[in-house]
């Protein structure tokens, strides 16, 4: 193998490993014994643990990040754009469960992208732009957007990370009724919202 080819085999060994066992279950050494190479060979390409870690992590991070930008980049319809990112998402869900596993766990090491959270936030600032032009055409508060764009953003990767697990109902049934939710919840927004019933002090 070329270096580059075995760096790549030990970052799909370790993906695979950090899926199945989370950062404190795997070891280099069984990095090592499922790539067939020594120890040092782990630790010369990435240094430790920790990098391979960051390296797995960033990767997965850009990738997502990709398919959501891509899915909000397109032009067309509020609700299209809501349809096309959810499935965005759950897409990455489906054929990359390893490293969605992987990055929904809380890191115990800091990735040069950041984290599953801040990475969630750079997808909210994507909606918010969106959600501000429809609220401004609307006639709503467009600081708003910013808490709408959370509450869409946090729907529909929390509803991701139990779609992991489950599989069920099918991933087009899961975004429609996500959209259903959303859209319909949206599409009838009150322009100053009240609470029904004062909370007790």
């Amino acid at each position: 193998m070329t270096g580059r080819e075995r760096r790549e085999q030990l970052l799909d060994v370790a993906r695979s490993l950090f899926a199945e066992k989370g950062f404190d279950g795997a070891s280099v050494e069984e990095i090592a014994h499922r790539a067939g190479v020594s120890k040092p060979v782990v630790y010369e390409h990435f240094g430790g643990k920790e990098g391979i870690y960051a390296v797995v992590v960033d990767r997965e991070m850009q990738a997502l990040l990709g398919r959501m930008t891509s899915a909000l980049d397109e032009q067309g319809a509020p609700r299209v754009l809501l349809e096309r990112a959810a499935h965005a998402l759950l897409d990455y869900v489906e054929s990359s469960a390893d490293g969605f596993r992987i990055m929904v766990r809380d890191s115990p090491v800091p990735a040069s992208t950041g984290t599953f959270s801040s990475l969630l936030n750079d997808i909210a600032s994507q909606v918010e732009h969106i959600l501000a032009v429809q609220f401004g055409a609307r006639g709503y508060d467009r600081k708003l957007a910013t808490l709408y764009s959370q509450a869409l953003v946090g729907m529909v990767a929390f509803t991701g990370q139990w779609w992991l697990e489950v599989r069920k109902p099918k991933k087009d049934e899961v975004v429609a009724h996500l959209v259903n939710l959303a859209w319909n919840g949206l599409s009838h927004l009150e322009g100053k919202p009240g609470l029904r019933e004062r909370p007790r002090p």
